[in-house]
């Protein structure tokens, strides 16, 4: 027991209690569901207010909730950053947090292992917004560095990607944005703030699928935006945060809400006008996942460190991708980012293909054929046939899919059961 308590609180604590005060009505001990579309106003001089971002206080739900902000200020805390921004999805935490930043005619640089509803919204979508997507390879940092030019708004990639499992180096990747002028806008989905807090390495922007981990549960869509509040938007290169705006009483996002401007930015305007608001029984619901995260996450990477040894060990298996294996090129950089543990999510080729992988997802018993990540259950996907198919063979081949690879989303079953039921369905796929 330590007797020179500062105040802050650790993360087991911050994932109870962060962001919650009790209901000034009935005390409420556990975070009541503000089910409501709109909120009354004391008087046509404080609803003016509100609209013009004067004052803090709730206007409409697509913008604001009560329960929603519990779920906002609990993992902005858990992060690091100074705000955060719930959305409807991950998807749509992605599209609200680069349009945020870039316009028609504006380019954002991404490595290329990406989840692949991530590269195809990179890759087609966002062309219908005028705004280019570079892809570039993560490790290859000169790449990177003259991919950007003047019209390039940001750097994006995930902790870890999807399903390549390439870690990103975010120290580099932040530093070369920095240099650069352009905020490190980091997918942290795979990792959670429990095993890794980006912004603590240089990250600016930390987006989750709050559906995966934090959800925990296959119960619930959702996403959210965290700042770090540490990026200069008054660096020139935004002029979008610095020109005074009439619906702001004629003022910045930077003037009126300073290190608060992204985030003020993304919910009053793309949050607002797009409408990607998150349902409160959903946010309630995430905040019920956050209070377990802590405790999952630690048996989901025992787990899953277990199935991929066992996995390695294998006749029918001709390769394994965990960076939690000693043997793995990643592991001395999964010590520096990933100290707690690499995940629950691995890969791995069966021998006999494309062919083999089908018959052995067909013959599973427990684990579930599902094109999901993080729940508490097993998860089993083949994403060159399902996840990436969109994409050509040389895009799934650059963001790190191979016809062979099965994904496992290790839950948190008896890992006993789970090797029993991998191999029986290997056993079966032999044919």
């Amino acid at each position: 027991m330590t007797n020179n308590f500062d105040g802050t609180l650790n993360f087991n604590t911050i994932a109870q209690h962060g962001g919650q005060e009790f209901d000034g009505e009935t005390n409420a001990r556990a975070v009541p569901i503000y089910q409501t579309t709109s909120y009354g106003f004391e008087s046509p001089e404080q609803a003016a207010s509100l609209f013009q971002m004067q004052e803090a206080g709730y206007i409409y739900s697509r913008n604001a909730n009560p329960t929603n902000r519990v779920l906002e200020k609990r993992i902005a805390e858990l992060e690091g950053g100074i705000d955060a921004f719930a959305v409807s999805s991950g998807q749509s935490a992605i599209t609200i947090a680069l349009l945020t930043l870039a316009k028609v005619g504006d380019e954002i640089v991404a490595t290329n292992e990406l989840y692949g509803g991530t590269y195809n919204l990179f890759s087609e979508t966002f062309k219908r917004f005028g705004v280019t997507v570079r892809f570039v390879e993560g490790t290859n940092f000169s790449e990177i560095s003259a991919s950007i030019n003047e019209n390039t708004k940001a750097v994006f990639t995930e902790t870890i990607g999807n399903p390549g499992l390439q870690i990103a180096d975010i120290k580099a990747l932040s530093s070369i944005a920095h240099e650069h002028g352009i905020p490190l806008v980091v997918d942290s989905t795979f990792t959670t703030p429990y095993l890794q807090k980006p912004i603590s390495f240089g990250a600016d922007i930390v987006i989750h699928s709050t559906t995966k981990f934090i959800g925990g549960h296959g119960t619930s869509i959702g996403g959210i935006i965290v700042d770090s509040g540490k990026f200069n938007w008054d660096n020139g290169n935004f002029p979008e945060f610095t020109t005074p705006k009439s619906s702001l009483n004629n003022q910045s996002y930077v003037e009126l809400k300073n290190d608060n401007a992204f985030i003020s930015k993304a919910r009053f305007e793309l949050g607002h006008d797009i409408g990607t608001a998150l349902s409160p029984f959903n946010g309630w619901l995430f905040i019920q996942g956050l209070e377990s995260l802590p405790l999952r996450m630690k048996q989901h990477v025992l787990n899953t460190k277990q199935i991929a040894a066992y996995l390695a060990e294998h006749e029918q298996v001709t390769w394994v991708n965990y960076p939690g294996l000693s043997e793995n090129h990643q592991y001395e950089l999964a010590k520096t980012y990933l100290p707690k543990g690499t995940g629950a999510i691995l890969t791995f080729g069966i021998e006999g293909g494309h062919e083999a992988a089908k018959s052995f997802i067909q013959s599973l018993k427990l684990l579930s054929h599902v094109a999901n990540i993080g729940d508490s259950k097993t998860l089993v996907i083949h994403p060159a046939s399902t996840t990436h198919a969109r994409l050509s063979p040389e895009e799934q081949k650059r963001t790190g899919v191979t016809p062979d690879q099965i994904r496992i989303s290790v839950g948190l079953e008896d890992v006993e059961d789970i090797k029993y039921d991998i191999h029986q369905a290997l056993k079966k796929s032999r044919g």
